[in-house]
Order: C-alpha cells, then sequence, then structure tokens
C-alpha cells in the first residue's frame, strides 16, 4: 500500500486541471501502474461481460468506453514522454510492458462473451433509437472488435493474438532502431573553409550543439535543424553527400540498429493479418474504416495527381540542372545532396527571397503568439500560460486556452527544440481526450504539440525558417481539433476520426502562411521590431508554389512506397531496397542513389500507425484546399467561416461519417481542381 500511495497514478491528481504531475512521476512509477492498470481493466471488461442482464448499449457498449481509466492515465503520460524525453530506461521499460499492452488488448477483443454482448447490441441498433454519437459509437466498438478478430475461430483468434503480440514489439523496436542509429552520427568540422555556404546563424547553432557535446569546432547532426539547414546552404559537394549517404541510410547498415529485417517481419505479419480478416493484402483489410475504403481509390487519387505533377516536376529539376551547371561552369548532374542546395539558390535568384532573409523575421515567441492570435480572430479562443503546471522538461511550456465566452476549454503543451532523446519531426498529440462523465460533466482535454526547431543561440533568440512556422500551423491545426471537441466519448473526441481526414485541419491551418494579412501580422524583426517588408511578403507568396511540383512527388513517391509494402499477396523474402526502387520509380524525379534506403526510416508506415495510410496526406490536401477557398470567398479572417469549420468539422471529431460532416460545411464534395489551382498547376476553374 505504501508504494500505491507514493506513486502519482494511483491517486487523483492535484495539480491545475487535473493535469499529470510530472514533477512528482519517477521512471520506476510506470511498470506498477501499468500492471495495476491491466488488472483493473481485465476486471472491469470480466464484470461487463459477466453480467447477467440481458445486453443494452448503456450496460455494454458505453461501460466499456469507460473503462481502463488507471491504464489510459499511465499510457497517456508514459508513451508522450517516450516520444519526447526517452532514455535508456524508458526504453527498456517499452519493452517489457509492450507484450503486456497487447495482452490485454487481445484480451478485450477475443473475448468471445464480450463479443456476443456487443453483437446482440449492434444487431439490434435500428429499433433502439440511438443519438447519431451513440450509433457512432456502437458502429466503432462492433467495428473494432471485428477488425482484431472477435469473429474469428478458436484457432485463428489465438493466431490473431500472437501476430498482434509481435507486431507491437517488432513497431516498437524499428522505432528505437531508427532514433539510436540517427543520434550517433556527428560531422564535425574544426576548419573554418568546411563552413563556406553556411549563414552565421547556422555556425552559431553548430559552434553551440559542439560546446554542449564538449567538443571543439562546428557539430551537425541528423536532427531537422541541422540537416536541412546543412544541405540546403553547405557549399562543399562532399560534404552534403556525405551528410545524405548517413540520413538516407539511417537503419540500414548491417549493425545491430539495422531495420531491414524487422521490416520483412512487419510487413508479413500484417500480410498474415490481412488474410486472417478474410482479404488478400493488409491494405484492403486497412482501408475498409477510411475516406478511400479501397487500395484502387488510394492508387486512383496517387496516379491522377501524378500525372498531374510529374511533368511540372521535370520541368522544375531542368531549371535547377541548367542553374547548376551555369553557376558551376561546368555539367554537373543535380544528385539528391544538391537538390536543396541548387533549388534554394535559384529561388534566391527569381524571387530575391531566401530563409536567412525571413529568419530574422520569425522569431519563436513571436510566431507562436501570431499563431495563437489567428486561433482569437478565426475562433475568439485566447491563451494564458500557466508555470504552475507541472511539465516533463524545463523547455515544455503550458497554457491555458479559453473560449470566447470565457470558458476553460482546453490544457496546452508546447515542446519546441531537439533534443538527444526525442524523435525527429512534429506531432500532436493528446495527454488526455475530452469527455463527458456519466453525470453529463464536460471533462475538457490536454493537448501537446512537439517540434524539433532552431534553437535560441548565445546570442540570437530561436529564429525559425518558413517551413518551420508552416509546421507549426499544422501541428497548432491538430491541435484545434483536439481543444474544440464537444463530445460525450473519447473514442471519438477530437482527432480520432479517419487517417485521410485527420490531416484536414491541420493542412488547412498552413494555408494562413502565405496570406499578405496574416505574414504582416507575425513576421516582426526580432531586433528592430519592424514589421516585415512588403516587397519581402510579396516575394514569400510567389515562391509559394516554387518547386511544388518536386514537392508533390516526393510526397506521391511515399505513397507508393506504403501501398507497395502493405498490396503484397505473398509473404516477403527479397531485397527491402530492390522493392522501394521499384515502387516508386514512376515518382523519381532527381536520379536514385545505389546502396541508399528511406524504408528502414520510414517510421509513419513502420511504427506511426500510417501503414496502409500515407496518402492521406494528399487525400486530405485535396479537402483542405477546397475548404480554404471557401475562406477566400468570405475572407481569410471571417468569423462565419470559421465558426462553420469549427461546428462541423473541428468540434465533431469521429462522431459522425466525414463525408458528411465536410459536406455539411462545404455544401458539396471536395473536387481536386481547388488544389491544382491553388498550385498552379491548372488554372481558371478546371
Amino acid at each position: 500500500m505504501k508504494q500505491n500511495s507514493e506513486n502519482p497514478f494511483f491517486g487523483t491528481y492535484q495539480t491545475p486541471f487535473g493535469t499529470p504531475p510530472f514533477d512528482r512521476i519517477k521512471t520506476k512509477h510506470y511498470e506498477p501502474a501499468f500492471d495495476e492498470g491491466i488488472r483493473q481493466l481485465d476486471k472491469e471488461v470480466q464484470a461487463i461481460a459477466n453480467n447477467t442482464e440481458p445486453p443494452t448499449f448503456k450496460n455494454t457498449i458505453v461501460a466499456l468506453e469507460r473503462s481502463g481509466k488507471l491504464l489510459d492515465k499511465v499510457c497517456s503520460v508514459f508513451f508522450n514522454v517516450l516520444s519526447a524525453e526517452a532514455n535508456d530506461e524508458m526504453m527498456d521499460i517499452s519493452q517489457r510492458v509492450s507484450p503486456k499492452l497487447s495482452e490485454s488488448s487481445n484480451n478485450i477483443y477475443l473475448n468471445e462473451k464480450l463479443f456476443k454482448r456487443i453483437k446482440h447490441v449492434y444487431d439490434r441498433k435500428e429499433e433502439l433509437h440511438l443519438s447519431t454519437e451513440d450509433v457512432r459509437l456502437l458502429e466503432k466498438t462492433f467495428e473494432a472488435f471485428s477488425i482484431c478478430g472477435a469473429a474469428l475461430g478458436p484457432e485463428d483468434k489465438e493466431k490473431y493474438r500472437k501476430l498482434s503480440s509481435e507486431l507491437s514489439l517488432l513497431s516498437l523496436t524499428f522505432d528505437q532502431n531508427a532514433l539510436k542509429d540517427k543520434n550517433r552520427y556527428e560531422l564535425v568540422l574544426t576548419k573554418k573553409d568546411e563552413l563556406e555556404g553556411l549563414p552565421e546563424s547556422i555556425r552559431e547553432a553548430a559552434a553551440l550543439r559542439a560546446k554542449e557535446k564538449g567538443k571543439n569546432g562546428w557539430l551537425f547532426n541528423l536532427s531537422a535543424p541541422s540537416y536541412v539547414a546543412f544541405m540546403r546552404y553547405s557549399a562543399s559537394r562532399e560534404l552534403r553527400e556525405k551528410m545524405y549517404r548517413e540520413y538516407i541510410s539511417i537503419g540500414n547498415k548491417g549493425d545491430e540498429y539495422d531495420n531491414k529485417e524487422i521490416i520483412r517481419k512487419i510487413v508479413n505479419i500484417r500480410l498474415e493479418i490481412g488474410k486472417l480478416m478474410g482479404e488478400t493484402n493488409y491494405a484492403s483489410y486497412k482501408l475498409k474504416h477510411t475516406m478511400a475504403k479501397t487500395p484502387a481509390r488510394v492508387y486512383k487519387l496517387l496516379n491522377e495527381l501524378l500525372e498531374a505533377y510529374k511533368p511540372v516536376a521535370l520541368s522544375e529539376y531542368e531549371a535547377v540542372q541548367e542553374f547548376a551547371s551555369a553557376t558551376e561552369k561546368e555539367d554537373i548532374i543535380v544528385m539528391p545532396w544538391d537538390w536543396s542546395y541548387y533549388s534554394e539558390k535559384l529561388k534566391d535568384i527569381r524571387f530575391n527571397v531566401n530563409d536567412e532573409m525571413t529568419r530574422p523575421y520569425f522569431e519563436l515567441d513571436h510566431v507562436k503568439q501570431g499563431v495563437f492570435g489567428l486561433a482569437t480572430q478565426l475562433y475568439g479562443i485566447t491563451f494564458k500560460e500557466n508555470k504552475e503546471i507541472p511539465v516533463y522538461h524545463p523547455e515544455v511550456q503550458a497554457y491555458e486556452v479559453y473560449d470566447t465566452d470565457g470558458k476553460f476549454l482546453s490544457i496546452l503543451y508546447t515542446d519546441f527544440h531537439p533534443r538527444d532523446g526525442k524523435q525527429s519531426g512534429a506531432w500532436m498529440n493528446s495527454i488526455k481526450e475530452q469527455y463527458r462523465d456519466q453525470d453529463g460533466k464536460d471533462s475538457r482535454p490536454q493537448i501537446i504539440i512537439v517540434m524539433n526547431f532552431t534553437r535560441p543561440t548565445e546570442t540570437k533568440p530561436s529564429l525559425l525558417t518558413f517551413d518551420e512556422v508552416n509546421t507549426l500551423l499544422h501541428e497548432f491545426g491538430h491541435a484545434l481539433h483536439g481543444m474544440f471537441a464537444e463530445g460525450s466519448y473519447a473514442s471519438l473526441s477530437g482527432t480520432n476520426v479517419y487517417r485521410d481526414f485527420v490531416e484536414l485541419p491541420s493542412q488547412l491551418m498552413e494555408n494562413w502562411l502565405t496570406e499578405k494579412d496574416f505574414l504582416n501580422q507575425i513576421a516582426i524583426h526580432h531586433q528592430t521590431g519592424e514589421k516585415i517588408p512588403q516587397e519581402l511578403v510579396q516575394n514569400l507568396i510567389d515562391t509559394s508554389n516554387f518547386n511544388t511540383g518536386y514537392a508533390c512527388c516526393r510526397q506521391l513517391s511515399f505513397g507508393f512506397l506504403d501501398m507497395a509494402w502493405h498490396t503484397q499477396t505473398e509473404p516477403f523474402d527479397g531485397d527491402v531496397v530492390t522493392l522501394e526502387k521499384e515502387a516508386w520509380k514512376q515518382t523519381v524525379i532527381v536520379p536514385e542513389v545505389s546502396g541508399t534506403l528511406m524504408s528502414s526510416n520510414f517510421g509513419h508506415i513502420f511504427s506511426g500507425g500510417y501503414s496502409a495510410g500515407y496518402y492521406g496526406y494528399k487525400w486530405a490536401e485535396v479537402l483542405d484546399a477546397d475548404a480554404f477557398s471557401l475562406f477566400k470567398e468570405t475572407g481569410i479572417f471571417n468569423r462565419e467561416t470559421a465558426h462553420s469549420f469549427r461546428e462541423n468539422i473541428l468540434s465533431k471529431g469521429g462522431t459522425e461519417d466525414p463525408e458528411i460532416l465536410y459536406k455539411r460545411f462545404r455544401g458539396k464534395d471536395a473536387e481536386i481542381g481547388a488544389l491544382l489551382k491553388r498550385n498552379g498547376v491548372k488554372t481558371g476553374n478546371a
């Protein structure tokens, strides 16, 4: 009992707004809390399954939805910290608890008595006169059990149990291998001539990085702020190639962190699961409960976009190739390690704008306030930092968010800079979903957005690139989706929607970054306080479609690769590199490089939930372009349009079919023409 009383997870959080007491949670607290949470959940589920009363929506579906509170508490904290502040001990714990969580999940979804009760309610849904949201919960619950093998025979259930447990552990190992492999590479430069082309701000950040590691010179690594900047500005073709080859070989070095065999195992287990469920491949199984529905519709979208954008991309490559040859006064073939470097120079010449010209105007704190301000303009919400809310790292900030009428809306955590224990990329997650308890009381959400932005240096604050500002807007869009949730059930709340719909709110927010009126608000020089010059604003807007064909083909290449892995119909024992090259060959614009592999670091599809779903970014891009066209018609800060988007999309979460929600907001189905027009691929009403 003493251990329980000392473990923060076992009591009610005595913190502002019931936020996790990160300051009191120790690594030793996680495993006992996981074990007790699993035990309590099992007891609750058994009580539901063995209930002698006739199955009803309330005593079966709602009871199951509201079970497992302790396990939810510990999972939400542990896995958020594991992604943002991992260490070896946390990784070891994750390896130990992963099989336990898989077993617990399987014990629920493969419980015959429980599924029988769920099916009894589901089969009578027409006569129950349920609300739209209740019907959605019933359908989602039944589908979840069906997807997880509840309707399988005893032998196949045991097979599914084994496969899903193994898959969970493999996905975790894939992620950790990639992180460890990425973190061990460092490029330390000690001669100034090796820094040619690199702006002073990039050099200063590299010097600080070296100093923090106790090294002399300038340190570059594979974190986004370091790698992207180096590839964009370093004049050393040799060093760019070295960095590129390191980045594109993460998880592909034939050592203890090599992910190729793990990829084979993951793909083959997923295929087995798909076949167990009566499908010929995993993608067909996975896509049933998405907007796309089938692999055929995914390929239709990918091929339509490829047909429209590839000619543009080839023309863009030719322009960069000609520019590079003219610059170097010799015929060179632009390789992947050259693309960013020469593209940036060409963009600078064409539009007289580059990251170093704009960085001084995008100071992180001011940009953040500008993004918060955009939410205030659109939705009337306000943000108030609360330093009394415990955080898991000193760099994390916590905000109280209030609605237009002053009502408390959410807690928002922000975590902006790279650390050795942080996964690469950027993401939004929930520490607690919104829901209404059994008494109807609204329990508001706790949302976190995590980035890997350029750090402040000894002489400068954190100054963002244009792309980093775009990333902040993107993740903030996800955050709005979570914060505005107004449902009864956590599993239908916020971003708990179809994978190909979840990117609509995030990608919609990106549109404001190329709008003059918004840029004028957020772009303020960090030293002089002067607004960004109008000429520079116009240049930024003019560059919005620079190399848009190449960018689209790059995204399509990932979509085709994802589908290639997950439309396999026979067990895969071939060469991982060969499959990758074949899968995306039609999208290739810049020459391929032998010995490189992207799949071994493709966390989105092998550990991040986007398996057979990476196409969703492009699917949602069609939606967001179409949606923003309405803002363009009514005014980009139009409160009525924003209110409609909030009421019909953001607040609804997964409580209704997304096609219905979108049509209710837009008045029609989304059309690809708005995207083509926005990107300048087609003009007029095409």
